[in-house]
Parts: structure tokens; C-alpha cells; sequence
């Protein structure tokens, strides 16, 4: 007969867990709950696993992960199903056995009478702070389902952001990889072939000279390059992935002329978005623009953002606050601006959301219309001064010849 694992909540508020005989799941999900046990997930295995999902443990928890548990979670409870009960199917669901154990967690909390926002608190998932505040404004304005169906929509746009800029970046860097081997190719294999006739250095024209030369000491020192090549990739996404050097890097590559307006839209794009979302669950705007600001990947517009809040705090309206410190394009204070008078300023930041992300894209295809004939025409470039400085050293060999 199959086995079961479960875990549980006794009458008095203890958890226990451990493994059940049944014909079927729901048999076993109907044996716990004769025995008086509120159940909190349940799944086929062995006595012997490490727990609930051990056997997929390894796989990475990914952002889709969340993103989808969290969208079937609001989809439940905007059908009118009790948050208990949403968040108790979600313990018992197939999904990523670290989503499992969070609303494992999640149900014991709400079984224990905690509020929903303060269970998430628990759960231990990646998530962003403003997840945590919409939850905690839905709590409060009756409207959880709607606050976890922005919160999913808004974790599901940055995710395809993110994606959107992997994906542009994706054929450039395979280009410039190629071109790159391509090149090292060269200096390995076919320039080390003409080697002798550096015995004949004093006749040879520079470039030439420099060509052989440098294919030399490529093909002699070729472990030693590996390594090096090897050693600074590695120092390169240890240095990545320090928060400080990355925001640093990010920084800097705002300031660049074709990068910078592309980068500087779609995080305004994202804070226009968040800012959205809280508002229109009813957040404070102070709190609002805290998160907002938080969420800017850009630590120079972070500071800028930063002081639009000050401002706002000191009693500036939003509108005025963005314009003093040139935060936003003239029709993003105009959108905000009416926004304010009109009392729909969630809706005016939604629409100068779309508009700053529609701009970032366009702009981002711009980028890469010239990103790519660069490359070719640097590859290229290197590829024809090595054959040239071959040919140069061929017929310089030739003339001393005859």
C-alpha cells in the first residue's frame, strides 16, 4: 500500500508530522482528519526522505516559481475561496518543494490565528519589499485577492524586463564571443606557421613584425592566456555579484551615451509601475514613494528619487517635486501633475509606466541596430590587419628572396 507524508496541526495547536498508509491521497487526507488533525501538506513517499519534496530539493528556486504560486493564490481568493483554505491548497500543490514548505509555513501561521501579511513575513521567499505592503494595504481594504493579483503582475513585469534586456544582449555577445575566437584562433594556429621569418625582423615592416610577433607569444604562452582569461571571468562574476559593484557598474554605464537613456527609462518604467500598483491599493504616498524609490536599480536616480521624497514630505506635491529635481520628461509631469488633481494618479502613473517602457524598448533596438555593424566591423578590422600583417611579412620574405 502507498505511503504518504503528512504534516499536520493538532486540536491543541501542535504540529506533528510523519508517514500514513492509504489506498490514495484522499483516503489518507480523510484517515487525518478523523484523527482530529487540521492538514497542512501531504505527499507520496518513502519514510525515509528528508521531507515534503526532498527528492527536487536541488532544482533552483527561479522567479517564475513565485511569481506563478503567488498569481494562483490571488486567483483563489478573488474567486471567492477563504485565504485559509487558498493558502492550505497551496501547502498540498506541485509546485517547487521550497514554495511547498513557505505555504506550509504560511498555514500553520494563519491556523494559529496570525494575519496573512505576517505569515509571509515567515515564509522565507525572495520577495520584494512592496510584495509585503500591498499585502498588508489588501488586509486592511478587504481586497487581498486584488493586492496579490498586482503584486504577481508587478513581479511578472520585471521579470519579462529582465528578460527582454537578457534576450537583446544575447546575439551581441555571441557575436563579439565568435569574433573573438575567431581572432585567437588566428594568433594560435596560422600566424605562428610564418614564425621563421622573424629571423628576419630588421627587414620586416611593423606591422608585420608585430603580427608574427604577437602570434609567437600567443602560441608559446597559450596555457598561461587560458588561465588568465579564465582567472579574470571568474574574478569578473565574483565581482558582480557584490551588490556595490554592481549598482557601481550600473552607475557608470547610465552615464554612456547610448546605454544610459535606455537603462534610465526602464528603471523609470519600473518605478512608475510599482509606485502604480501601491497606490492604487490604497498605501500611503510616503510609504509608496519609499518602496518605489528602493526598487530603482540605478543608484544615481535612487538619490535623485530619494530627494523627490524629501521634498514631497516637506509638503511639495509629486508633480512639482519630480520637476525641481528633473527626475521625469515634461509630459511625465504633466501625466502626474493631472493625476493629482483629478485623484487618479495611480492610473496616469500606470500609463507613464507603459509609455517609459514602450520608449526603453525603442530605444533598446536602437542600441542594437548599432551594437551589432560595430562589432562586425571590429572583428573584421582585427581579422584584416592579422592576414595583412601575414601578407606583409609573405612579400617582404619574397623581395629579400630574389
Amino acid at each position: 500500500m502507498p505511503r504518504f507524508l503528512y504534516e499536520a496541526v493538532t486540536a491543541d495547536g501542535q504540529d506533528m508530522s510523519g508517514v500514513l498508509r492509504a489506498s490514495s491521497e484522499r483516503e489518507a487526507a480523510r484517515s487525518l482528519e478523523r484523527r482530529g488533525l487540521v492538514l497542512l501538506a501531504l505527499r507520496p513517499g518513502e519514510a525515509g526522505q528528508a521531507g515534503l519534496g526532498g527528492k527536487q530539493r536541488s532544482r533552483r528556486l527561479k522567479d517564475a516559481d513565485v511569481i506563478l504560486a503567488f498569481q494562483e493564490l490571488a486567483t483563489m481568493l478573488t474567486s471567492g475561496v477563504s485565504i485559509a483554505d487558498a493558502v492550505g491548497s497551496q501547502a498540498i500543490s506541485a509546485h517547487h518543494p521550497r514554495i511547498v514548505e513557505a505555504f506550509t509555513v504560511m498555514s500553520r501561521g494563519l491556523q494559529r490565528g496570525q494575519p496573512f501579511s505576517a505569515t509571509l513575513v515567515d515564509s522565507g521567499l525572495p520577495l520584494p519589499d512592496y510584495v509585503l505592503q500591498l499585502a498588508r494595504a489588501g488586509e486592511l481594504s478587504g481586497e487581498l485577492g486584488r493586492a496579490l493579483a498586482d503584486a504577481g503582475a508587478q513581479m511578472e513585469y520585471e521579470q519579462n524586463l529582465r528578460t527582454e534586456i537578457r534576450n537583446a544582449l544575447i546575439y551581441p555577445c555571441v557575436l563579439v564571443l565568435a569574433g573573438a575566437a575567431a581572432v585567437a584562433l588566428m594568433f594560435v594556429f596560422v600566424v605562428p606557421k610564418f614564425a621563421s621569418l622573424l629571423d628576419r625582423a630588421e627587414d620586416l615592416p611593423f606591422l608585420a613584425w608585430m603580427v608574427l610577433g604577437v602570434g609567437t607569444w600567443t602560441r608559446e604562452n597559450f596555457a598561461l592566456l587560458v588561465l588568465g582569461t579564465a582567472a579574470a571571468a571568474v574574478a569578473a562574476v565574483a565581482l558582480m555579484r557584490r551588490p556595490g559593484a554592481r549598482s557601481a557598474m550600473v552607475d557608470r554605464l547610465a552615464r554612456l551615451p547610448l546605454v544610459g537613456p535606455w537603462l534610465v527609462e526602464s528603471d523609470t518604467a519600473r518605478w512608475a509601475k510599482v509606485l502604480a500598483a501601491l497606490l492604487g491599493n490604497r498605501v500611503p504616498l510616503m510609504r509608496a514613494l519609499e518602496l518605489g524609490q528602493a526598487g530603482l536599480q540605478i543608484p544615481s536616480r535612487r538619490a535623485r528619487m530619494n530627494e523627490v521624497t524629501r521634498a514631497v514630505r516637506g509638503g511639495s506635491t509629486l508633480a512639482n517635486a519630480l520637476e525641481d529635481h528633473d527626475a521625469l520628461t515634461a509630459t511625465g509631469y504633466n501625466l502626474v501633475r493631472v493625476g493629482e488633481r483629478t485623484g487618479k494618479l495611480a492610473g496616469m502613473l500606470e500609463s507613464l509606466a507603459r509609455l517609459y517602457a514602450e520608449a526603453g524598448r525603442t530605444r533598446m533596438k536602437r542600441m542594437l541596430i548599432l551594437i551589432e555593424p560595430i562589432a562586425i566591423l571590429v572583428i573584421g578590422s582585427m581579422i584584416g590587419t592579422i592576414i595583412l600583417g601575414v601578407i606583409l611579412a609573405i612579400t617582404s620574405a619574397n623581395d629579400l628572396a630574389i
